[in-house]
């Protein structure tokens, strides 16, 4: 179970990519932050796991490559 504060941010990024691709349903955005998420677990620092999986969902949804 997450943290309620690290579910708050992950539900708001669920929001915020849906707005981004409307022409996806809900469901797809969902599981590509799941999927995101999954790919964090475990990770012991949890203050950027929020940002670090919508950036992955987003790549995952046809968002434009992030360069660093």
């Amino acid at each position: 179970m997450l943290p309620k504060e690290e579910q708050h941010l992950i539900d708001l990024s669920i929001r915020r990519l849906a707005a981004k691709y409307p022409h996806k349903s809900l469901a797809e955005v969902s599981d590509a932050v799941t999927r995101a998420r999954i790919h964090f677990d475990g990770t012991p620092i949890r203050d950027f796991v929020p940002l670090l999986v919508e950036r992955h969902a987003d790549k995952e949804l046809g968002g434009a490559p992030r360069t660093a």
